[in-house]
C-alpha cells in the first residue's frame, strides 16, 4: 500500500491534519497492511523500541492499535515469551542493535513467532538489508520489509518534537562540544526530513543565517546551528526524492528553521492560556493531571489520573483561552447545565451557584445519564479554580504584569529595584524569571555589574544566578547595527528613552490585560507567508545564496520588517476578561478543527517553522492562531516542547565557561 502525493501534501483533495495523517499510516499503512490472506483474522504482536513506542503513542491510542488486530505489545529489547502461532510487527529504527535481535527472534528451528513484518522509522543502510537477507532461514519468514520514514513526535495536531531533549546543553553550552553538537543537529535533521518524507511534502528550505559571516568576526559554532540544520534537512530531502516513490519533485511547502537565540523571552515569560498555566502552576507530569473527586462511600476523596489531551472537548475548547476567560466560560457552562436539570437544582440551590465537588458527586448520583460531561465540566472547575487561587496568593497578577512592561519598554531598572524592594514575599522562582527576561531585554547590563546588583537585591542562589548569567549564551552574537532584524532605530533612537523588546502588532487589539505578549515567530511566520522574510537573513536552500555582503532591494524597502529589539510603541489600556467575539489567538482551536470540506480545499500550502532548543506553548497557540488568519496549516517543529521549569533547568545546565571568573562573582 503506497501513499500518492494527494493523500498528504497540502495540495490534496482531502485535507487532514498533520498528527491525522501520522495516525493514519501507522494504523493503515503499516499495522493494516500486515493483514495478509492468511492471516486477516488472527491477532498479532507489535513489538517496538524505546523510540518508536514514544512515536506511536503520541500519534494513537491503545485502542486504535487493537482495533488493527494487535493483541500484545512487546519491548524488543526485552526477554518475549516464543508465540510461534501469531505474526509480529516490528516497528523499530534500523540500527545493527535492533536486526541483530530481530534475526535472534526470527532465525532457526523455533522462531519467536509465524511471520514477521518489518518496518523501520527511518532509512535503513544497505549493510543492514544484505545482513537479514543473508540468513535464508529468516527471509522466508518476512512478510514484509519495509521504511516508515516517520521517526517524529507529534505531540499536537499541528506539532511536533524530535526529542533531542538535550538540545540546548549539546549546542548552546561549551564551545569545544562541537562533535556533540554535530550529532545531535544530524539526528534532528534526519528526523525532521522524516515529516516530509511521511507527509509527502518537498519544502523550500529558509533558516536563519549566521549574522557574523564577516571578515572581522569569528563565526561560533552557535552561529551555524540553523545553517548546518538546515544542511543536514537537505541532504536528507535529496535522498528521498531520488529515491522515495512519489516524493514532489516540485515545492509543495515552506519550512523555516529558526533556534532558540531569535527569542529569549518567550520560554520565561508567563504565558497566561489554559494550558499555559495549567503546565506551568500545577506540577502536572506530561498532560497527567492528578483529580481528586468525592469517595463514593463517603470516605477521603479519591485520585483519578485525567489525561488533558485533545479526546476531552471542554480541554480542547478553552486550552488557548486566557484564564479568565477560560474561568467564565466554565461558570457559564456550569449555569446553564444547573439552569436546565431540575435535579441539579436541588444540589446546587444549597450553595447560591457556587457549586462543590461534594455538589457535583450527589448530581452524577441523581443524574446518571449526564455523569460524564457533568464530571468532565467538575475536573476543568477544579482546574481552573486551583490556578486561579494560585494567582491570587502568589500576586502573579503583578508580576505578569512587570514582565510586560519590561518587554514592550513600559518599565525599565527602577521598577525592577522598586518591586524587588516592596513585594518580598514574592516567590523565588518569579523574582528569577523577572530578572531573565530583565538580563534578554537589556543584555548590555551584564557589562556595567547592574545585573549581579539586581540579583543580589533579589536574594538569588548562586544556582538561579547561573541561569540569568546563561542567558547570554542565548544572545544572538550578531552585531545588531548591521543586521536588518533590528532596524535603524537603534542608531538614531539612542536619545529615546523606550528600550523594548517587543513592540505591539499594527491591527492586533489586546482587549485585556497581560495578553499583550507575543513570540516572534508570529512576526516571522506571516513575513514568510506573504514574501517578505528578507533573504539576506533567512537564505533558501533551495536557490543560491545571496553574497554575504550583498544588498537586497526588498529588505531596504522593509527595513522595519522584522520584531524591532529596541522600539516606540503605543500605548493601549486593557481589561482582564475579553468580549467573546474578538479574535486574537486566545480563542478555542485553530480552522483545522472547525472548517467544513470546503473550507479545507481554500487552504493554502503548509507552512512548517523548527526551533532548535525547544518551543514554547506560547509559539504552538501561534501557529494555531495563523492557522485561521492566513489559511495555511502552520506546523510547528521543535528539539522538545518546554514548559518554563524545564527550561530553565535545562539552561542551568549550560556550559558557561566562556565567561570569565569575575562575571560570576554575584
Amino acid at each position: 500500500m503506497s501513499m500518492s502525493d494527494s493523500d498528504t501534501s497540502s495540495q490534496g483533495s482531502e485535507y487532514k491534519n498533520f498528527r491525522q495523517i501520522s495516525r493514519d499510516r501507522l494504523l493503515y499503512e503499516m499495522l493494516r497492511s500486515a493483514k495478509t490472506g492468511d492471516s486477516k483474522s488472527s491477532w498479532k504482536v507489535l513489538i517496538m523500541d524505546k523510540i518508536t513506542v514514544k512515536i506511536m503513542s503520541y500519534a494513537c491510542k491503545m485502542a486504535d492499535i487493537t482495533e488493527e488486530g494487535v493483541s500484545l505489545v512487546e519491548d524488543i529489547h526485552k526477554r518475549r515469551q516464543p508465540l510461534p502461532s501469531m505474526d509480529a510487527i516490528y516497528f523499530i529504527q534500523p540500527t545493527k542493535e535492533n536486526i541483530v535481535i530481530f534475526l535472534s527472534d526470527m532465525s532457526g528451528k523455533s522462531p519467536l513467532y509465524r511471520k514477521a513484518f518489518i518496518f523501520f522509522s527511518s532509512p535503513v543502510s544497505r549493510e543492514l538489508v544484505a545482513q537479514i537477507k543473508k540468513d535464508g532461514s529468516v527471509l522466508s519468514r518476512i512478510g514484509a520489509l519495509r521504511e516508515m520514514n516517520l521517526e517524529y513526535f507529534a505531540i499536537d495536531s499541528q506539532g511536533f518534537i524530535t526529542d533531542n531533549e538535550r538540545a540546548l546543553e549539546d549546542l548552546f553550552g561549551d564551545e569545544e562540544s562541537s562533535r556533540r553538537g554535530d550529532a545531535c543537529l544530524n539526528v534532528m535533521g534526519s528526523r525532521i526530513a522524516t515529516v516530509f518524507a511521511s507527509l509527502r511534502e518537498f519544502p523550500y528550505v529558509r533558516y536563519r543565517a549566521a549574522k557574523s559571516l564577516d571578515p572581522n568576526t569569528m563565526t561560533t559554532f552557535r552561529d551555524l546551528i540553523p545553517t548546518k540544520l538546515a544542511a543536514s534537512v537537505w541532504n536528507n530531502l535529496m535522498k528521498y526524492k531520488a529515491n522515495l516513490p512519489n516524493f514532489p519533485q516540485l515545492e509543495t511547502c515552506e519550512l523555516l528553521i529558526l533556534d532558540r537565540s531569535i527569542d529569549q523571552i518567550a520560554p520565561i515569560i508567563h504565558e497566561w492560556t489554559y494550558d499555559a498555566m495549567c503546565h506551568d502552576l500545577l506540577n502536572m507530569d506530561g498532560n497527567k493531571y492528578i483529580h481528586e473527586v468525592p469517595s463514593k462511600t463517603g470516605g477521603r476523596p479519591e485520585k483519578k489520573e485525567v489525561l488533558l489531551e485533545d479526546h476531552d472537548p471542554i480541554w480542547l475548547e478553552l486550552r488557548h483561552a486566557h484564564i479568565a476567560d477560560a474561568s467564565e466560560r466554565l461558570h457559564e457552562k456550569m449555569t446553564n447545565f444547573v439552569s436546565k436539570n431540575k435535579a441539579a437544582q436541588i444540589h446546587g440551590s444549597r450553595s447560591g451557584g457556587e457549586l462543590s465537588t461534594r455538589d457535583l458527586q450527589k448530581m452524577v448520583q441523581a443524574l446518571p445519564q449526564y455523569s460524564e460531561q457533568i464530571e468532565k465540566l467538575s475536573l476543568h472547575v477544579d482546574i481552573a479554580g486551583k490556578i486561579n487561587k494560585i494567582i491570587r496568593e502568589s500576586g502573579l497578577k503583578d508580576v505578569g504584569q512587570l514582565e510586560q512592561d519590561l518587554v514592550f519598554g513600559d518599565a525599565g531598572t527602577k521598577d525592577i529595584i522598586n518591586f524587588l524592594r516592596t513585594k518580598e514575599d514574592v516567590s523565588r522562582e518569579y523574582k528569577l524569571r523577572l530578572l531573565m527576561i530583565y538580563a534578554a531585554v537589556y543584555p548590555e547590563k551584564f557589562d556595567d555589574d547592574k545585573i549581579s546588583k539586581l540579583m543580589e537585591l533579589a536574594k538569588l542562589t548562586p544556582d538561579d544566578a547561573t541561569a540569568v548569567y546563561n542567558m547570554r549564551l542565548l544572545e544572538s552574537s550578531s552585531d545588531p547595527k548591521k543586521s536588518s532584524l533590528a532596524p535603524f532605530s537603534l542608531k538614531f533612537d539612542a536619545h529615546k528613552k523606550k528600550h523594548a523588546a517587543r513592540k505591539d502588532r499594527a491591527g492586533e487589539e489586546v482587549t485585556w490585560q497581560l495578553s499583550r505578549f507575543y513570540p516572534v515567530i508570529e512576526e516571522l511566520v506571516e513575513k514568510l507567508s506573504k514574501g517578505e522574510l528578507p533573504r539576506n537573513d533567512f537564505p533558501c536552500m533551495n536557490e543560491p545564496s545571496p553574497t554575504i555582503h550583498g544588498s537586497s532591494h526588498a529588505l531596504t524597502a522593509r527595513s522595519g520588517s522584522m520584531p524591532a529589539p529596541h522600539s516606540k510603541r503605543s500605548r493601549r489600556t486593557a481589561t482582564w476578561a475579553r468580549p467573546r467575539n474578538s479574535d486574537d489567538g486566545y480563542s478555542s482551536d485553530s480552522i483545522l478543527r472547525h472548517a467544513s470540506s470546503s473550507d479545507f480545499k481554500k487552504m493554502g500550502q503548509r507552512i512548517f517553522v523548527f526551533i532548535v532548543g525547544g518551543a514554547t506553548r506560547s509559539e504552538l497557540r501561534a501557529c494555531h492562531k495563523l492557522s485561521t488568519k492566513l489559511q495555511r496549516e502552520i506546523v510547528l517543529g521543535s528539539s522538545s516542547l518546554d514548559d518554563p521549569p524545564q527550561f530553565i533547568t535545562k539552561l542551568k545546565l549550560l556550559n558557561a565557561n566562556e565567561l570569565s571568573l569575575d562575571d560570576l562573582q554575584i
